[in-house]
């Protein structure tokens, strides 16, 4: 906490050093959270640089009211929605053959009664799976299972009705389960 609060007064002086030692610090965990809501590593990466910077144009305004790395996720988050705003047109085609593949895949699966998937699934291979979803069904899944937003405040965020973002939520879990439940009958 002392060596945090030391960079942290670094940052907001414009020293170089605690600059590189906050990235050094904390871009790792804050890449974990940009991959979340990114498709490839590369955009993530994209995202992680553009939210650093923000955090070092606005450190002087932190006042120390929850933890910083609370402050600095909640800035790469917003980074990350400001990109997806700004993709939204490149996405839209996704969602159309999401919808063509959650139908074709959740009629496969209505042939037989799968059980709960039995194996343990690895970290990674979860944030492979949610980054295969669709650009607005990954924001909303990420910002209401993992972020804990409500529907109005994603609706909020991404300008979008209530309904939209329940829709969403619920379509990227039939599609998540479907695609476990996949893996499991070729892993049995």
């Amino acid at each position: 906490m002392v060596l945090e609060n030391q960079i942290i007064e670094g940052c907001k002086r414009g020293k170089r050093r605690s600059f590189s030692a906050l990235y050094k610090r904390y871009a790792p965990g804050m890449l974990g959270v940009c991959i979340r809501y990114c498709k490839t590593k590369s955009e993530a990466e994209d995202v992680l640089q553009e939210g650093f910077i923000k955090v070092f144009q606005k450190i002087k305004t932190y006042e120390r009211r929850g933890s910083f790395e609370g402050w600095m996720r909640r800035i790469m988050i917003n980074t990350a929605i400001n990109n997806y705003k700004q993709n939204l047109k490149h996405y839209y085609h996704d969602e159309i053959d999401m919808e063509r593949d959650i139908n074709i895949v959740s009629d496969d699966l209505d042939d037989e009664k799968y059980e709960p998937v039995n194996r343990e699934i690895s970290n990674e291979e979860v944030i492979r799976l949610i980054q295969k979803l669709p650009a607005g069904y990954q924001m909303v899944f990420n910002l209401f299972v993992i972020d804990g937003l409500t529907h109005l405040e994603i609706a909020d965020e991404l300008n979008i009705s209530v309904n939209t973002s329940k829709s969403q939520l619920s379509k990227a879990r039939r599609w998540l389960r479907n695609k476990l439940a996949v893996k499991e009958k070729l892993y049995s």
